[in-house]
């Protein structure tokens, strides 16, 4: 079942969202501190987590996909959002310096089209970073929040499948040890949580962050490839 963008924009509304928020964006700031000057992309519901490379990038988007719905953002600000279908992605090729993809592989229709529409219009140099639920993890499996919606991916999984769509994994992270719950006691000890799971639990954590670049020599033959010449001979 897929999270639509209400679902998404309510849970992020909530206080156990805001806590979600903050745990989260500090791990994707260890990993992207900066983007001065270039282009961003957010593919899924990524809104909470653009607000961190917004007035330093040149040009910040935010795309959900057509299942889940339109949602405006920023609030009292220009519009920089947009709705389109995953697998059409409505911009011309090499547009982006780094996109983020939150909410959105576990819930895409189709995750390989996805992907490629990705490579397409991220530039040859350019940075992907995927947030996806851990298949291990708890936040997987509870439907009151957007990581319990759609297909949650194991490390291997997801490896193998950015190797597909023609990406090579550069590094990986993990966050949420926290669990899933609404008692103010688990959101306050959101600190602790996560320091003690990334020590004791790493393999438990209930998102993986999955940073990736195009493998643009995969893309290229290294050799001719040999093609058969059909003759066509006159019956006797």
């Amino acid at each position: 079942m897929t999270a639509d963008a209400h679902l998404a924009a309510e849970f992020y509304g909530s206080a156990r969202g805001a806590v979600t928020a903050r745990v989260l964006r500090e791990r994707l700031l260890a990993m992207w501190p900066a983007a001065p000057h270039e282009a961003v992309l957010g593919i899924g519901y990524a809104m909470p987590y653009l607000r961190l490379w917004r007035d330093q990038a040149a040009r910040c988007v935010a795309l959900t996909p057509a299942q889940m719905g339109a949602a405006r953002w920023p609030p009292g600000m220009p519009n920089l959002s947009c709705a389109a279908e995953e697998d059409c992605l409505p911009f011309g090729d090499l547009t982006f310096d780094r996109i983020l993809l939150v909410h959105g592989l576990e819930m895409a229709e189709n995750a390989r089209r996805l992907l490629r529409e990705a490579w397409r219009v991220l530039k040859d140099d350019g940075r992907l970073l995927i947030v996806a639920p851990n298949r291990s993890g708890m936040w997987a499996y509870r439907e009151s929040t957007p990581f319990g919606h759609g297909l949650p991916y194991s490390t291997g999984q997801l490896g193998r499948l950015l190797a597909g769509g023609l990406f090579r994994v550069e590094r990986r992270d993990a966050a949420l040890w926290m669990p899933p719950s609404r008692l103010r006691v688990v959101l306050r000890s959101s600190p602790l949580f996560e320091r003690a799971g990334r020590r004791m639990m790493p393999g438990f954590a209930g998102v993986t962050l999955t940073e990736a670049v195009k493998d643009v020599y995969a893309a290229m033959p290294l050799q001719a490839v040999p093609r058969r010449r059909l003759v066509l001979a006159e019956a006797a």
